[in-house]
């Protein structure tokens, strides 16, 4: 399979950012594209609603479904689900890429804002594989890819912003649960992370960065539709880095993906 026309995909946090970018590289296929955010009105600070989104998804060739949906609330993921069911008669693939981030050390770490990661990394991962994979299931070829990365106990990546790196690290052990439990039942259960920064507005909580420090979103939804349009059979467990992914489907030229040539490109946390 080298094209996702017909497929329908569940894409959490896709109003920007990467969910966006995996999203209309699946609509230049045809694929239909359930939106499940919780932008719902333009804010000048982060741009882009479900809305702009699933009109961009219809604009790309595709079919954008714009659904209002806050992975932490149980009842938002099963409706959103439902809804998505509904229009566009199941789900084949469904893509984790909500994430919460804040970036400092412990006793500058709210517990607010660890209960929000925690809330929408980890459990909304969960909660969100656990109400579509009956729908997955019944796909001829059904996907879950998790925007997470590879799983670490280094302590250089847990000492400066412990309460990040369980969130995210807790995405990734999520993935390595679901793997074992799905891929024997046919379901590719598989991870995906940046080699370098990506410009999106996380850039925005790391101090010194900017967005020419980083590659376009593109080059995951590129990489994302490469996963995505593989075989689901015998392929699950896999922590897999956009440019080898890219690599492996005769893509190694990546110069067009930088912001801003002129600059550096700098390494994506949790990798060496």
């Amino acid at each position: 399979m080298t094209s996702l026309a017909g497929k329908t995909l569940f894409i959490t946090g896709a109003s920007r950012g990467i969910g966006l970018a995996i999203a209309l590289r699946a609509a230049r296929d045809g694929a239909n594209v359930a939106i499940a955010a919780k932008s719902t009105v333009p804010n000048p600070k982060l741009p882009g609603t479900i809305h702009t989104a699933a009109d961009a998804v219809n604009a790309a060739g595709g079919h954008g479904l714009a659904l209002k949906c806050d992975i932490r609330e149980e009842d938002e993921v099963k409706a959103a689900v439902a809804a998505t069911v509904d229009h566009f008669g199941g789900i084949d693939i469904l893509v984790n890429n909500a994430s919460a981030i804040w970036l400092r050390g412990t006793l500058d770490t709210p517990m607010k804002r660890f209960d929000l990661m925690q809330q929408v990394n980890a459990r909304g991962t969960f909660l969100c594989a656990q109400v579509c994979l009956p729908h997955l299931l019944r796909s001829p070829n059904p996907h879950i890819l998790t925007l997470c990365p590879p799983p670490s106990l280094d302590p250089k990546w847990w000492a400066p912003h412990t309460g990040y790196t369980l969130a995210k690290m807790g995405m990734s052990f999520v993935t390595l649960g679901l793997a074992g439990e799905f891929g024997p039942q046919g379901v590719a259960v598989n991870a995906l992370w940046p080699r370098t920064l990506i410009a999106t507005d996380a850039l925005n909580m790391i101090p010194g960065v900017s967005v020419g420090n980083g590659r376009s979103p593109a080059i995951m939804g590129e990489a994302a539709h490469a996963i995505l349009t593989r075989a689901a059979a015998g392929f699950s467990g896999r922590f897999l880095i956009d440019d080898e992914v890219l690599a492996e489907a005769g893509v190694t030229d990546l110069s067009g993906y930088a912001v801003d040539p002129s600059q550096p490109l700098y390494p994506d946390l949790f990798l060496d």
